[in-house]
């Protein structure tokens, strides 16, 4: 007879405690699996939601400024010294350490002009990098593709009295209004926005901008050293990130993975004292034949191979079955818990040969030292109760 068909002729004999054992190292894996799954989830949901919000690191040009008061009375401020970002000096922020943490990189250029009777701010933008960096952006018509065609503001058409598909003139040139954007409740709702190269010409602004926005957010992103890093590359400029909501969400997912892992901590080791207590009751309870075993030429290595066989054969099954009811613990809790509704289950096959290694690697090493007692029986001894 081999030693498989032994192990397992015993789990059928032992039905009741194995199922009992099953059952308990299940919930231990399958409380490990919700949790990590609900925490990579998480991550990923607050990254997407992250990438939505657009820039969090604006780049300006570097100046000084003057408060002026006299009597006690405040006369404003002046500024003096103010520089300008050149817009081939933007290439270096891609060369920063972090480089592969940056998605977008926006940059702008804005001067005031004249629309009929109308002043308004005109905005130069690369669409492209706008565009992807402003996902939340609704437009009623299309996104402008040419020099000549232009992004209304809700605010902009309403005051311009123009809309997709109307001409507009801007010192002597005629530009197509190629869509309108939805109401933002920002101060993209009063601009008017136009490509990067055409509203460097119409203001005199040619190889300038005024700022960038880089948009670099991810919850894995170190903000505050790619503040740093590009600051270096860009001496000349200012450069502050706009990261509070970001850190509090991010602040809030760590606390919860620190307790993921607290928890995961317990769950192992109830989970291991749970195959213990089993594995050393049947051992005790199989001591006659153990001896029989014994008697009949069984080596201790023999005895130990059945007893550890019969623990991974539970422990397989054990972690098959925490692994799918954790993932559907984790698919009924991420609603509650994940920052949209609609957000996504994280799968991934490292967890779920991770759980299963973790079951078989807790099964095993719970049932080491009943093993060792019962490949040292004396088999005189368990014959006696015969």
């Amino acid at each position: 007879m081999k030693l498989h068909t032994i192990s397992i002729n015993n789990l059928k004999r032992r039905k009741a405690k194995m199922a009992f054992l099953t059952i308990g190292l299940m919930v231990g894996i399958a409380t490990i699996v919700t949790l990590v799954t609900l925490t990579r989830s998480m991550s990923t949901d607050i990254e997407r939601k992250m990438d939505e919000f657009g820039a969090n690191i604006l780049v300006t040009p570097q100046s000084n400024g003057l408060s002026m008061n006299y009597g006690g009375i405040s006369l404003g401020g002046v500024t003096f010294d103010q520089r300008e970002i050149k817009e081939e000096d933007l290439a270096q922020i891609r060369t920063i350490k972090n480089h592969k943490n940056i998605s977008a990189i926006s940059p702008k250029v804005l001067g005031g002009v004249k629309i009929g009777s109308h002043d308004v701010l005109l905005v130069g933008v690369d669409f492209a990098s706008e565009l992807k960096m402003k996902q939340w952006w609704q437009i009623f018509g299309n996104a402008p593709k040419g020099d000549h065609e232009l992004l209304l503001g809700s605010d902009a058409s309403n005051v311009l009295n123009a809309s997709s598909g109307d001409s507009i003139q801007i010192k002597g040139e005629t530009f197509k209004v190629a869509g309108v954007l939805n109401q933002t409740g920002s101060q993209d709702d009063s601009l008017v926005f136009a490509s990067l190269p055409k509203a460097q010409k119409l203001l005199g602004k040619e190889g300038k901008i005024t700022m960038a926005e880089v948009a670099a957010l991810c919850s894995g992103c170190p903000i505050g050293d790619m503040v740093t890093q590009i600051a270096e590359k860009l001496p000349d400029t200012k450069v502050s990130a706009i990261q509070q909501v970001v850190e509090g969400r991010l602040k809030a997912l760590d606390h919860f993975k620190r307790f993921s892992y607290a928890m995961a901590a317990v769950v192992v080791f109830i989970g291991s004292l749970i195959v213990f207590v089993t594995m050393m009751g049947s051992v005790n309870e199989r001591t006659t034949e153990i001896g029989v075993f014994r008697a009949i030429g069984f080596r201790k290595s023999h005895i130990m191979r059945i007893i550890l066989l019969e623990a991974a054969l539970v422990s397989l099954l054990a972690g098959l079955l925490g692994y799918a009811a954790g993932m559907g613990g984790a698919k009924l809790a991420l609603p509650f818990m994940a920052e949209t509704k609609n957000a996504q289950l994280v799968w991934d096959s490292t967890v779920a040969f991770g759980s299963v290694g973790l079951a078989i690697l807790l099964g095993l090493v719970a049932s080491l030292y009943p093993a060792l007692h019962a490949s040292k029986m004396d088999p005189t001894e368990a014959l006696r109760a015969l």
